[in-house]
Formats: structure tokens, C-alpha cells, sequence
């Protein structure tokens, strides 16, 4: 018996259009899976406008062991330092009796240079005033012992954009205060004519 478009000859063709339509839709899916997937990845790997870039570089720099201190010749301001950071930063110094000058790049030194002198435990910061005027550092001030002028020396020539550094600090030993001194004047003689009691 031979079949007729009304016993199902018709249908076969209108199956094979309907799995062409399944067959397309998952090829489109799947293009435009992998299109999404690698704008995704191109996005993730652009280094340029990752605020994370590099963000942890110099953690673990402070444990390292140190070698000469020399300093740099280039100065680089870091994109993330800006002009209203810089002008606050000159609004401190200026209020402890600092130095900074106009450049960018001076007010990024002094920002890296006092926040090393605070974390350096060998070093008093706030009796170190640090002027940075064109890439030159003066430390002024006074310190307890030679090895904290020599360390603060050192911060500071290991600073990033430091070109010179001129240490000006004067090494004054802390006083020894003498805790056996007595208030009272009770070893006194008493004097003639009168007693203690």
C-alpha cells in the first residue's frame, strides 16, 4: 500500500523542517554561548582598567632583606594618587611644620616616606620632620641613638622618586630619669630650736 500525504508521507517532511529548526536553534545557543564567554574573558583579563592590578605588589616587601640603600632617579606619580590627596597632604605637613613642594610626585614621597618612618619601629617619625622639595628629602629633627638617624636615612633613600636625601637629624640620647629622687625633705637636719614632731 503506498502512503498519502493524509496517512503521514506529508509529515516526514514538515519532521525533517521542525529537527533542521532544533538543529539551528542549538548551533545559534551555542555560538552565542562561546560569543558570551569570550567577551567575559577578554573583560576579566583587561589589566589597564582592573582596580586590583598589582594592588598587593609591595606587601611583603618589608620583610625582605635590605641591601645598600641607593636611590632612584625617577619619580612616578601613581595613578591612584591624585591632586586632592596631594593638597591634603600639604595641609599636614604645612600644620608639622614640614615642607612639600608643588609636584604631584613630591606630595606622593613625603605620603610613602612619613608612612614608612611611622611603621619602622627603630624610627620616632614625629620627631622627624621630613621636607620633600623636587625629589629631595631633608630629615630634621632629633633622634635617640645613631642606628635611628642612619635607619630614617635609609627609609628615606629607599623611597620610590627620592633623588637625594639630606639628613640634618641630630642624635640626642634620651634622658635617664632618676626614679630614686625624693619629694619631701625628710633627711633634712631639723632646725635649731624646733623638733620634727
Amino acid at each position: 500500500m503506498k502512503r498519502s500525504p493524509a496517512n503521514g508521507e506529508a509529515g516526514d517532511s514538515f519532521l525533517s523542517l521542525k529537527n533542521w529548526k532544533g538543529l539551528m536553534s542549538k548551533k545559534l545557543i551555542l555560538v552565542a554561548t562561546a560569543l558570551i564567554a569570550g567577551i567575559a574573558f577578554a573583560a576579566c583579563n583587561d589589566t589597564m582598567s582592573n582596580n586590583n592590578y598589582n594592588s598587593n605588589s609591595n606587601a611583603n616587601s618589608g620583610s625582605m632583606a635590605r641591601n645598600e640603600p641607593t636611590a632612584t632617579a625617577t619619580a612616578t606619580a601613581t595613578p591612584a594618587y591624585t591632586e586632592e590627596q596631594g593638597r591634603q597632604e600639604r595641609e599636614r605637613a604645612k600644620a608639622n611644620h614640614e615642607t612639600i613642594g608643588q609636584s604631584l610626585d613630591d606630595a606622593w614621597i613625603h605620603t610613602k616616606l612619613v608612612a614608612k618612618l611611622i611603621g619602622d619601629s627603630k624610627t620616632p617619625e614625629r620627631n622627624i620632620n621630613v621636607d620633600v622639595v623636587d625629589g629631595t628629602v631633608t630629615l630634621r629633627g632629633q633622634v635617640d641613638t645613631a642606628d635611628a638617624k642612619a635607619e630614617a636615612e635609609r627609609d628615606a633613600k629607599d623611597t620610590d622618586g627620592v633623588k637625594k636625601v639630606v639628613n640634618e637629624l641630630k642624635v640626642v640620647p634620651a634622658k635617664v630619669s632618676n626614679s630614686n629622687k625624693s619629694t619631701g625633705n625628710s633627711n633634712k637636719p631639723a632646725k635649731a630650736g624646733k623638733t620634727p614632731y
